[in-house]
């Protein structure tokens, strides 16, 4: 994890602590090799059972399956059970028996099958006689990367289970039924902004489906769209257990001799916002002051990254690690390599996004640009609290004016960008 997201994990863990405590009960903060740290416990309190939800990249399955061997050969029972999904990875096959490549068959193959509701939570937990011994959050400084940037992002993160279902049934009563168009526009308050809540476990995918499907059943109509992209993130997670190369590498294997460049000096003024190209700034801003950022303008910043810019994916990744207070790591690789064009059911790449032209479309009076970007009636909030999140090494002067001009012309980078992939394809 990056510094947003490692900050976003330690809101997480001291808002689920304190839910814990509400109940009876008590977080048990321990850090350490897995096998060891679960060994002492067991010795610790004499239990004789261990459960845990799976996890599905490659190191979480090797580790897990060495743990689960390790204490059943020791007599403890282990049990692993389905983790942060709706459908575990293996249980969604083609007509043929392999695992998918393209989302509308996926979609189609699970939009009817039948999940169990989530259980309630409980409103009580046994408390031992004595605790373990607990590391301290604190301790762990997951939040010290961010500097100054903490206090920013702190103004736009929505921490806990109250509030992920707080938001979900805002949204499906107030701005669900326009989802379908309003998705698309940077400028409405027109998502759900649950994606950080799902990252940590927050709110299930289980909950948010049955929630959903309810709201289908109801008539809603835009629930349907709303479950669909719920179902995306099932989707990244299925390509990332049965082809984990996406985690890492170029999906289609002919793309990693494709010449894009590794990181750069354009590629820097991308992640400071100042391409001079107003809307892929605004969303690089918006990413640095809120820690999320709007998917019509992640498709938009990565095509302009890895096209216009002509930057390995890989580099705008790293920087979505870094940044993201929802990063998921399955499904940050498929996004940046279905904008890229070598990833699984992806965008081809000679189709390049036109910034210019997506602003007109998506945020044709200009509001998402004037949030965050430098006006000549001065700064909005979020436009000036990036100069205050932003770190001091860059040297960044809230009144110096914007790049005058765009450090590639929007038809030449296309162009250039063209050439290279029928190079590449002769």
């Amino acid at each position: 994890m990056g510094a947003a997201p490692r900050w976003r994990l330690e809101q997480a863990l001291a808002s689920f602590s304190e839910r814990l405590e509400g109940v009876g009960s008590k977080l048990i903060l321990r850090s350490g090799d897995a096998l060891s740290v679960l060994q002492d416990l067991l010795k610790t309190t004499g239990a004789q059972a261990v459960h845990w939800s799976r996890q599905y990249t490659p190191q979480g399955i090797e580790r897990d399956k060495a743990i689960k061997a390790t204490l059943n050969s020791q007599g403890i029972q282990a049990a692993s059970f389905a983790g942060f999904v709706l459908f575990e990875p293996w249980t969604v096959e083609t007509g043929s028996g392999g695992p998918y490549k393209v989302f509308t068959p996926f979609w189609k193959k699970v939009r009817e099958r039948s999940l169990n509701a989530p259980l309630p939570a409980p409103e009580s937990l046994p408390a031992p006689e004595s605790w373990p011994q607990s590391e301290t959050l604190l301790s762990w400084k997951l939040g010290a990367d961010m500097n100054r940037g903490a206090a920013i992002i702190a103004k736009h993160a929505s921490i806990g289970e109250t509030k992920a279902l707080q938001r979900l049934h805002a949204f499906l009563s107030d701005r669900c039924a326009d989802y379908p168009t309003d998705r698309d526009r940077p400028d409405r308050d027109g998502t759900s902004r649950l994606a950080e809540h799902l990252t940590f476990g927050e709110i299930s995918a289980r909950s948010v489906w049955h929630i959903g499907r309810e709201a289908m059943a109801q008539g809603n109509p835009g629930a349907e769209a709303f479950v669909r992209q719920l179902v995306w993130r099932d989707f990244a997670w299925h390509l990332a257990f049965n082809t984990p190369e996406l985690l890492h590498d170029s999906w289609r294997p002919a793309w990693r001799d494709f010449p894009w460049r590794a990181d750069n000096p354009d590629a820097e003024k991308w992640r400071r916002g100042e391409t001079g190209e107003p809307m892929v700034d605004a969303a690089m801003r918006e990413l640095y002051v809120t820690g999320r950022m709007h998917n019509r303008a992640r498709m938009l910043v990565a095509s302009y990254l890895t096209k216009h810019l002509m930057t390995h994916w890989q580099v705008g990744a790293a920087w979505f690690a870094e940044c993201l207070v929802d990063w998921d790591p399955a499904a940050n690789a498929m996004g940046w390599q279905w904008a890229a064009g070598c990833g699984p059911d992806a965008s081809p790449y000679f189709r390049v996004f036109n910034p210019a032209g997506q602003a007109k479309k998506f945020d044709p009076d200009g509001r998402y640009q004037d949030r965050f970007l430098p006006a000549n009636d001065g700064l909005e909030p979020d436009a000036e609290d990036f100069y205050r999140a932003a770190p001091r090494s860059w040297g960044l002067d809230p009144d110096a004016p914007y790049p005058s001009q765009p450090i590639i012309e929007l038809k030449a980078g296309r162009q250039r960008a063209l050439d290279a992939y029928k190079a590449f394809k002769a």
